[in-house]
C-alpha cells in the first residue's frame, strides 16, 4: 500500500528559490556553452591524431621475438596474451589462474520509490504530494530502511552476510616475448564464472552462524534449514534460490581469462607505449580477438563520433535548462494566477529551447571556424536562418493578432 507526504510551499519561498535559481542557471548555461566550444575541439583533434597514427602503423611480423628496428614505432599485432599468476579472494578462498578475478555482491532488500506530484494553488502556493511505494529487489548495496518514511517498512531490511565488491588483476601478462602493459591488460574482457566448491564442514559451520542471524532478525525456528547454497558461480546466503526473500545475498564470482588479442601502440623495448600525435593526442589501443588495424580506425573514429554528438546533446541541454533557470522567475512571480503563469511558462520554456538551440549552433559554428572555418560558416548560416525564420514568424503573427483585434473592435464600435 502506498504511502504519501503532502507538503506546501508559500509563494515567498518559491520566489525566494527562483532567485537562487537564477544563478545556478548562469552556472549551467556557462558549463554547457563550454562544453559545446570543448567538444568540437577535441572531436577535431582526436580525427587528426587517429589519421596521423594509422598513417604511421606498421605491421608487426611476429611477436615471438623482438625486433630492435621495430622500436619506437607504432604497430599493429594479433597473438596470444597469456599470464601465469594465481589470483586469490583470500577472503573466501577461491582462486585462479586468470588475467582478472572478479567479486560481485548482492543483497535482497526493500527499496523505496517516490514519486511527486506538484499543484500549484491560487495565490502562488505549491502542493506537493509524495507518494512513497516499496519493492524487494538485489541491490548492489544493502538499503537503510531506518530513512524509508512509511513506520511500517522502516528497519524492516537486514542481510545474512557482508562483503564487498572487489577485483584482482594479474601482474605480468606475456604477449609472445612481449609484456602488457597495465593499461592493455585492463582492457582485457571477456568473463567467465569461477566454478566454485566448498566442503560440507565449512558450509555446516556457516549455517550455524547465518542460523542465529536469521533466527534473531526475522525470527522462527530456523535449526533446520540449510542456509549456504553453492551454484555454478553463485554463492548463495539465504533459505532458497529460487524464491528470495530479504536478507539474503548472492554472491558471484567471474574470471577473464588468456586469450587472444589485437593491438595498435608504440613498441618500447620488451612492452608498449602510447603514440603521441603532434598535436599532443595519445593512441594506444587493445581489442580482444583477431582484427585488422583499418578496422580498428574506423572503429576509433565512430566512437569518437559518437561521443560527440552525446556531448553535443548534453551540451544543448545544459544550455537550455539554464536559460530556464535564469528567465523562471517570470513564471514563479505569476504563480498568484496560476493559469497566466502556465501560459507565460509555456511561452519562456519555448523561448528558453529555440534561444539554446541557436546560441548552441553559433558556439558550434565559432568552434568549426576556428578548427575548420568551411564547415563553421555553413553552420553560422544556418543559425542565422533560424533566428530569420522565428523572427519573421513572430512579426506574422503579431500582424494577424493586430489585425484580428482590430476587426473586433471595428464590430464592437458598429
Amino acid at each position: 500500500m502506498a504511502y504519501t507526504e503532502t507538503t506546501t510551499i508559500g509563494y515567498g519561498s518559491r520566489v525566494g528559490n527562483s532567485f537562487r535559481s537564477i544563478g545556478t542557471g548562469f552556472l549551467l548555461f556557462i558549463a554547457g556553452t563550454a562544453l559545446l566550444w570543448w567538444n568540437e575541439g577535441r572531436v577535431v583533434k582526436t580525427d587528426k591524431m587517429l589519421y596521423e597514427a594509422e598513417g604511421v602503423t606498421v605491421e608487426l611480423e611476429t611477436i615471438d621475438r623482438i625486433n630492435p628496428e621495430m622500436d619506437g614505432k607504432l604497430v599493429h599485432a594479433t597473438g596470444f596474451a597469456n599470464t601465469e599468476d594465481s589470483l586469490v579472494d583470500a577472503q573466501f578462498g577461491i582462486g585462479a589462474t586468470a588475467i582478472r578475478l572478479a567479486r560481485d555482491v548482492e543483497y535482497y532488500q526493500w527499496v523505496e520509490h517516490s514519486q511527486e506530484q506538484h499543484k500549484d494553488k491560487l495565490g502562488g502556493s505549491e502542493e506537493i504530494v509524495i507518494t512513497y511505494t516499496y519493492t524487494k529487489e538485489w541491490t548492489s548495496e544493502p538499503e537503510e530502511s531506518s530513512l524509508f518514511h512509511d513506520p511500517a517498512y522502516k528497519k524492516k531490511n537486514f542481510v545474512l552476510a557482508e562483503a564487498t565488491p572487489d577485483s584482482w588483476q594479474a601482474e605480468k601478462v606475456t604477449f609472445g616475448a612481449f609484456v602488457l602493459n597495465e593499461r592493455q591488460i585492463r582492457s582485457m574482457s571477456g568473463d567467465e564464472p569461477v566454478k566454485l566448491s566448498f566442503d560440507s564442514l565449512a558450509l555446516d559451520s556457516r549455517n550455524k552462524e547465518l542460523r542465529q542471524v536469521l533466527h534473531r532478525q526475522a525470527g522462527g525456528n530456523t535449526d533446520s534449514l540449510q542456509l549456504v547454497h553453492v551454484s555454478n558461480n553463485h554463492l548463495y546466503y539465504g533459505i532458497s534460490p529460487s524464491s528470495p526473500d530479504v536478507g539474503d545475498v548472492r554472491i558471484t564470482w567471474t574470471k577473464v581469462m588468456p586469450a587472444k588479442v589485437t593491438i595498435i601502440a608504440k613498441q618500447t623495448g620488451d612492452s608498449f607505449a602510447s603514440f603521441k600525435a603532434k598535436n599532443g593526442k595519445t593512441f594506444s589501443t587493445l581489442v580482444m580477438g583477431t582484427r585488422d588495424a583499418a578496422e580498428i580506425y574506423e572503429g576509433a573514429h565512430q566512437s569518437n563520433h559518437l561521443l560527440m554528438w552525446m556531448l553535443r546533446f548534453l551540451g544543448v541541454l545544459l544550455v537550455i535548462i539554464g536559460l530556464n533557470g535564469i528567465f523562471g522567475i517570470l513564471e514563479t512571480v505569476l504563480k498568484v494566477v496560476p493559469f497566466l503563469a502556465n501560459i507565460i511558462g509555456w511561452g519562456v520554456g519555448l523561448v528558453c529551447m529555440v534561444t539554446g538551440l541557436v546560441w548552441s549552433l553559433i558556439i558550434i559554428a565559432l568552434a568549426w571556424l576556428f578548427y575548420r572555418p568551411l564547415i563553421g560558416i555553413g553552420l553560422l548560416a544556418i543559425a542565422a536562418l533560424l533566428i530569420w525564420f522565428f523572427a519573421f514568424r513572430g512579426k506574422v503573427k503579431l500582424k494577424q493578432m493586430t489585425a484580428q483585434n482590430r476587426g473586433q473592435n471595428q464590430q464592437n464600435y458598429i
